[in-house]
């Protein structure tokens, strides 16, 4: 079909079409560059993964880790070795055991001397019962370095011991340390992933020598300008950065800002064939593509603020830095993006450049028939989108129990075997230990309360500092089960009855099990605010009350169905033991935020071609018109949050592949078959309450036939 394109004159773009402005906008943003660059490059130096920074703000075990740290040698991290040998500890053996617990406290000895009479609590190291393992434990001061830092030296200092004496060094402090270094150098290996992912999906999608470079370089300068940006925000309003967040915020500005770039360039390649000015082509292109670009990251960066209100603290710091990132990769892309692709004229789509025509052929092309076919058969399309979504959310009957602590590295290290080994030897401290603060008046009356608590193996008395006094107390069950947390919760109930030992309960699981409690409060209180806010986005973008309706309907089906297959792979291929308390709602935030995106793309273009062809028509030339490259931005999109499946953290894993699938399953199926479905047999009341849901009438005065009252259509 030919269709008439409009003069080079007409519709003139005004002041925006300038010569000057393209240069203008690039200068600015090279001057812009000089001041961020430098400053992206100190955002690793705030990252923090210190469990007061990231706990819940007003739980118990957050307060025991503070105070922790206020005290005089509070902020010792734990280590412990366990040495075994399976025909049981010979006299050498224990020799060793001995020799090296003398060499390491005097190598790591404590900055804060105990008091008089209680730095003697019997001997330091202990023989199982069994006789095969012998074990100490060895408090060493945060002065030292940190828990990555020292477990090393650590394990190096214990090497040499008798032929067949094993020796593992665990701990909460071996468990932190081989969990930093699993994040060791994550930002620049994400980032590089990400890069050669996106290069190599630009390259497949423009089958261009240079036009895939230049999104590139864009979206790489906002990714810099969101981490400086996030880095300001810390130092200012003192928000809390951790490696995981940073992680995120790379792969968010990388695929929204990929995706924006793929919109625009798919306008500006049509406008090129109706306009002869590059400029003014540019310009009719941001006009058609910046709304849905605009709502779109409205959408997301509404959804992440969502999570200011949440009380975990690394999940409400995800808030502001992904809104940061977002922001900025908007920026770039409706400013330094286009003024590049003006400045560098159509030469930059060669080989296929498109010419500029006073007629420009239209053709069906794949999204044309796939309209077509669905407009004649819409019960079965719906149906059946409905259908496949609904066996992957029978996937939700799976393994949803959260996942442990010792459960989230992909291949196991020492510190997480040790556990293992620790338990089989020593059950009675075969749970990691809780930390107990109370006033020192009331520290026996305490200890022996707890020492009667059911699940309780053994409770130890500690050191009296700062007015408050410690106990060490040690469960039965295994770390991070439902046994060992209602032992945590009797330990609370008990200690707290305890009138005027202001008594709390901190340690590891403690501060796991606060972390899940909080995080499943925090769902739901985050959910439905993020499900009204993103509706309430719809509907000022649609002008209307059902499409929003609708189109929420499909992106939350679409998650459940996401999250269903996840959760068989997970626990039927991958064999993984549980997911991450936070994957849940990382996962709900980004499926909803970015997989209404693309309903965005298609329904505001509906939309605005319904206001000349009518709904039906609309759809389908909307569908014809995004298919192909609303398709292309959801795999790069996928694409970029699957990058997390190469990292060796289960958590990780599980949000980039369950994002991936998700995106996937909302590009291809959702958006689309099933919301073009929905939308021809609902026809013009998709758009109620605004004009274009009444009927036309037509100059004759004779009532016309709505698009979904045309019997021609019914067949």
């Amino acid at each position: 079909m030919a269709v008439n394109a409009a003069p080079s004159g007409e519709a003139p773009a005004g002041r925006l079409a300038g010569r000057w402005v393209p240069w203008l906008v690039i200068g600015l943003w090279v001057a812009l560059a000089a001041v961020m660059v430098p400053l992206s490059g100190k955002l690793s130096s705030v990252t923090t993964d210190r469990a007061v920074d990231t706990l819940p703000t007003g739980a118990e075990s957050t307060k025991v880790a503070v105070l922790e740290d206020s005290l005089p040698g509070g902020e010792d991290n734990t280590f412990v070795f366990v040495y075994h040998r399976v025909g049981g500890m010979t006299a050498a053996d224990r020799a060793t055991v001995e020799r090296h617990y003398n060499t390491l406290a005097k190598r790591y000895p404590p900055k804060v001397a105990a008091p008089a009479g209680e730095d003697d609590e019997g001997p330091p190291t202990r023989l199982s019962t069994n006789g095969k393992a012998m074990m100490f434990t060895l408090d060493v001061s945060t002065t030292y370095g940190a828990p990555e830092a020292i477990v090393g030296p650590l394990r190096d200092a214990a090497k040499d011991r008798p032929a067949g004496l094993e020796l593992d060094v665990t701990g909460p402090a071996a468990v932190d340390g081989d969990m930093d270094a699993v994040f060791d150098g994550i930002d620049l290996q994400v980032f590089l992933t990400t890069v050669v992912v996106v290069t190599l999906l630009l390259i497949l999608t423009y089958r261009s020598p240079v036009l895939w470079l230049i999104p590139l370089v864009v979206v790489s300068a906002a990714a810099l300008t969101a981490m400086a940006t996030v880095y300001l925000l810390v130092k200012g309003f003192g928000i809390v950065v951790n490696d995981q967040n940073s992680a995120l915020l790379t792969i968010l500005v990388f695929g929204v800002g990929t995706d924006y770039a793929l919109l625009l360039i798919a306008r500006y390649r049509e406008a090129l064939h109706h306009h002869e000015n590059v400029r003014v082509a540019m310009v009719h292109a941001l006009r058609g593509a910046a709304p849905a670009i605009v709502a779109s990251a409205a959408t997301v960066v509404a959804g992440l603020l969502c999570l200011l209100v949440a009380d975990l603290n690394s999940t409400s710091g995800l808030g502001p830095i992904g809104a940061a990132g977002i922001l900025c990769a908007l920026v770039a892309m409706l400013t330094l993006f286009p003024a590049v692709l003006v400045a560098l004229g159509r030469r930059i789509f060669w080989p296929a450049i498109p010419r500029f025509s006073t007629t420009v052929e239209q053709k069906p092309g794949l999204w044309g028939r796939l309209g077509t076919a669905i407009s004649r058969r819409r019960w079965v399309a719906t149906l059946g989108s409905l259908g496949v979504l609904g066996v992957l959310a029978v996937g939700l009957a799976g393994n949803t129990g959260a996942l442990r602590e010792q459960d989230q590295f992909l291949s196991a290290p020492e510190s997480v075997t040790g556990f293992t080994v620790l338990r089989q030897h020593f059950p009675e401290l075969g749970g990691q230990p809780m930390t107990i603060f109370t006033r020192p008046a009331y520290q026996e009356g305490v200890l022996d309360i707890v020492k009667g608590t059911r699940g309780v193996a053994m409770a130890i008395p500690g050191q009296t500092k700062g007015g408050w006094a410690d106990i060490s107390v040690f469960p039965t069950d295994a770390p991070d089960t439902v046994a060992e947390y209602d032992t945590i919760k009797r330990v609370r109930t008990a200690v707290h009855a305890v009138s005027g030992a202001e008594a709390i309960v901190g340690g590891p699981s403690a501060e796991n099990l606060d972390t899940e409690v909080t995080t499943s409060r925090d769902e739901k209180l985050v959910i439905p605010l993020v499900l009204a806010v993103v509706l309430i986005v719809l509907g000022l973008l649609l002008r209307a009350v059902v499409a929003p309706l609708i189109l929420m309907a499909t992106v939350v089906v679409s998650f459940a169905a996401a999250f269903g297959g996840s959760v068989f792979v997970f626990d039927t291929i991958l064999g993984f033991k549980g997911i991450d308390y936070s994957v849940p709602l990382l996962a709900f935030l980004f499926l909803v935020a970015l997989g209404v995106d693309y309903n965005i793309f298609l329904a505001s273009r509906a939309r605005e071609e319904a206001v000349r062809l009518g709904t039906r028509e609309g759809m389908l030339k909307a569908l014809s018109a995004t298919g192909g490259v609303i398709t292309s931005a959801g795999l790069v999109l996928a694409a970029t949050f699957a990058v997390l499946v190469s990292l060796p953290l289960v958590m990780l894993i599980e949000v980039g592949f369950l994002v991936a699938f998700g995106v996937l399953l909302d590009a291809l199926l959702v958006r689309s078959i099933l919301v073009p479905a929905l939308t021809l047999l609902i026809g013009r009341r998709m758009w109620w309450p605004s004009r274009l849901s009444r009927p036309v009438e037509p100059p004759d005065g004779r009532r016309s036939l709505a698009d979904d009252e045309d019997p021609a259509l019914q067949r």
